[in-house]
């Protein structure tokens, strides 16, 4: 790769759509380009970083016995109407027809295109097991893409399937994979942790993430002390234990200007103390929202969730509880149809499915039954006291909807929770047989009966993969790639004008190409030396050999892009410096 020729323009200025600090390396040193929201070009650089990407996936998935495939991007609707994806992925389905009108998509993931080709060709237990994998452009047409090639509304994804006759064998399967995806993320070097994870949509029983730690994850994530890790959406806070009921009758104050559980608890500890001697708190409330629910054909369905009042709903948790429908929020129009609803002070009064209102009505299993609290009266400028769970009011059931904190008791029993941001890089579920049921895919099993195959589905995204190890080796100068998916193994920069230097670089390449090593030659000659430093430095490869004054003396520049450090190393070692380096590399792993 000779920089005079390379389709490549490095920017000094951060790009004004770019949010993260990787993103905005990547744009600025020649790696991606913006072509829409959510939507990226990919350049000569970063083609051969995705391309080692995909490398190590395809190794590590070969060497389970995996096979690979290719399905097209472009789909038809019908098997999708099958399963019911046709309606439930909603708005982030791309959806298009063909000059005949046909209903077509684009692939957001490929459960039944496998599920089908598998039922083709296979019919027998003798044919199983089986796991397929493909590396494919995927397409969701995401609400709000950010943080570049991060989030974004085309994506390449590594997918693959398992295919059994029973879940032994997929246990046996999830297993090989869950350990081909610990070899794949070493390998890749970022930190990580595997969580217990929601299956959301997908359904199937067990589900793990694979989250990249970084400050910059959309997903909150919760671990232990003691090595319990899930994701916020998996984890099942145990129903708080009744207690005796010791309030006295419930009684309904005068509370006004009070719709806020602040305004409330300033209000409560004013005019109405407690009688143990201690404040009011936010904890000590019950809070009712109330979200409506729009279901994937189009019914709209209200919902109200009891909680305590020092907590929030996280909208992450309630939308994996409530999917395939999205949640969104109830507004005055909806307040109009509800005139029984007193917003700011509603309660459990007329909350439920058989109560005035009509609203399923369901509580986090923080509110434990024979608790008190302090709610709403359902009436504008009033609040209940002393309103007990289970002898006062009751719910339809319960929902786990409530934020989660640092300090929470762990759902293991042991320690307390501590909280963390990650991106998803990985997810594996155990499916069974949702998809090969839905499809018909069945083989005859050993006794000549038919059994329907049991599947398991893993994810890892590809393209995403490019950008968190972007996030995660930058500095003040670009990026710095590790050694196994850098764009070259050596940046040779030639400086000066004289034109032995040229001659001497050109020599120095073809002797380190001749070895194996990939180089990136910097042979530009109109272009003064501390823009090539530059420009060396933002591109981030792990070597930068500078060929310039020092070849009087018959030596050449190393530096190391990561720790900065800088040595001379005669002509004729330079080779085995190099190679020094790389192997030193190789035996790190």
């Amino acid at each position: 790769m000779r920089m005079s020729t390379l389709f490549l323009r490095t920017l000094r200025e951060d790009p004004a759509d770019a949010e993260l600090p990787g993103h905005k390396l990547l744009v600025r040193a020649g790696y991606v380009r913006r072509v829409a929201p959510g939507i990226y070009t990919w350049l000569p650089l970063g083609m051969r970083v995705l391309a080692k990407v995909e490398a190590i996936v395809r190794e590590e998935m070969d060497r389970i016995g995996s096979q690979e495939v290719k399905f097209p991007a472009l789909l038809p609707r019908e098997p999708y109407e099958v399963t019911n994806r046709w309606t439930e992925y909603g708005e982030n389905l791309f959806r298009l027809t063909d000059r005949k009108d046909a209903d077509m998509l684009l692939g957001p993931t490929h459960e039944e295109m496998f599920c089908l080709t598998v039922k083709d060709m296979y019919s027998s237990y003798k044919d199983l097991p089986l796991a397929l994998y493909q590396i494919q452009n995927k397409y969701r047409d995401e609400a709000r893409p950010r943080a570049g090639i991060l989030r974004g509304r085309e994506f390449i994804m590594k997918d693959s399937y398992s295919f059994d006759v029973d879940s032994a064998g997929l246990q046996k399967a999830y297993d090989a994979h869950r350990e081909a995806y610990i070899r794949i993320f070493n390998r890749l070097g970022f930190e990580y942790v595997i969580v217990h994870a929601d299956s959301g949509a997908m359904g199937g029983s067990a589900s793990e993430e694979f989250l990249a730690v970084s400050e910059y994850g959309e997903d909150t994530f919760v671990r232990d002390e003691h090595g319990y890790a899930a994701n916020v959406e998996a984890v099942e806070v145990p129903q708080a234990p009744a207690v005796e009921v010791t309030a006295g009758p419930a009684h309904v104050e005068d509370t006004p200007n009070t719709p806020t559980i602040d305004t409330l608890v300033a209000a409560l500890n004013e005019r109405h103390p407690r009688t143990d001697g201690r404040s009011w708190t936010g904890a000590d409330t019950l809070k009712n929202v109330i979200v409506m629910l729009v279901h994937p054909d189009g019914t709209r369905e209200p919902l109200a969730i009891g909680l305590p009042g020092d907590r929030e709903v996280d909208a992450k948790r309630l939308e994996a509880k409530v999917a395939p429908a999205e949640v969104e929020a109830f507004e005055e129009k909806d307040f109009a149809a509800y005139p029984m609803l007193a917003k700011g002070y509603i309660g459990p009064g007329v909350l439920g499915s058989e109560k005035a209102s009509g609203i399923r009505y369901l509580l986090d299993p923080l509110v434990g039954e024979g608790s008190a609290w302090v709610t709403g009266a359902d009436e504008h400028g009033k609040h209940v006291i002393d309103l007990v769970h289970g002898r006062d009011f009751t719910a339809d059931g319960t929902i786990q909807a409530a934020e989660l904190r640092e300090g929470d008791v762990s759902p293991s029993g042991n320690g307390t929770l501590h909280l963390a941001r990650g991106i998803e890089m990985g997810h594996i579920f155990q499916l069974g047989t949702k998809y090969a049921e839905a499809l018909g895919l069945k083989v005859l099993d050993e006794n000549g009966k038919l059994v329907t195959v049991t599947m398991g589905s893993y994810g890892v995204g590809v393209t995403r993969a490019v950008g968190v190890i972007a996030e995660d080796n930058l500095d003040d100068s670009g990026l710095i790639w590790p050694r196994n998916v850098s764009p070259a193994d050596v940046h040779l920069v030639a400086t000066g004008k004289d034109e032995e230097v040229f001659v001497k670089s050109e020599e120095l390449v073809n002797t380190l190409e001749a070895a194996g090593i990939e180089v990136l030659f910097d042979d530009r000659r109109k272009v003064s030396p501390g823009v090539k430093f530059k420009d060396a430095e933002l591109i981030g490869v792990p070597t930068i050999v500078i060929v310039g004054k020092g070849l009087a003396d018959g030596v050449v520049e190393i530096k190391d892009r990561r720790s900065g450090e800088r040595r001379e190393v005669a002509l004729d070692a330079l080779l085995a410096e190099v190679q020094r380096e790389i192997a030193d590399h190789d035996d790190a792993r």
